[in-house]
């Protein structure tokens, strides 16, 4: 499997930094299997800290050999276990069960109001749902360990032409 990470640098060797802000899996390194939502993010990362330039970094990893080995949560679609694990992680609340790789949707600036009207308590958490299920929803794989980065194999970057 290839997989994307969008940043301000290029990252050939990942490490666990502990972000500033809550994010949708909580703490990790971020990827996607999607090269234009990287770019993307790289974009955003770029004009955010205003230093450094745009780079994604592509990654390999051997699904069948990690994924044995290590403990993982999925998400197949946004749905009620989905909605509830991003709620508690972007508030900072979440207190379950580590996992090594956390694999699902992105709650992106693209549901980024849906999810708002959520926590704001305007929609249900079927309304919500429902609504995310006609959005055009990306992926991300979080590395949440160190054990799950020492599967990530660097392999290059993306041409800064494709910005």
């Amino acid at each position: 499997m290839i997989l994307y990470h969008g940043s301000n640098l290029i990252v050939d060797k990942p490490r666990l930094i502990r972000q500033n802000r809550y994010l949708d899996f909580g703490f990790g390194f971020y990827t996607t299997t999607n090269k234009t939502q990287a770019v993307s993010f790289a974009e955003k990362v770029y004009k955010r800290k205003n230093e450094g330039s745009k780079a994604v970094s592509i990654f390999e990893i051997d699904e069948e050999k990690a994924f044995s080995s290590l403990s993982i949560l999925r998400f197949n679609m946004p749905d009620e276990a989905w909605l509830d694990f991003v709620a508690e992680n972007r508030s900072g609340n979440y207190s379950g069960k580590s996992y090594d790789i956390i694999y699902g949707p992105v709650a992106d600036d693209n549901v980024y109001t849906t999810f708002a009207l959520y926590l704001s308590g305007v929609l249900t958490k079927a309304q919500t749902v429902e609504a995310l299920k006609i959005k055009k929803l990306y992926d991300q794989m979080v590395f949440a360990s160190e054990k799950a980065l020492s599967y990530l194999k660097f392999i290059g970057t993306v041409p800064k032409e494709e910005f």
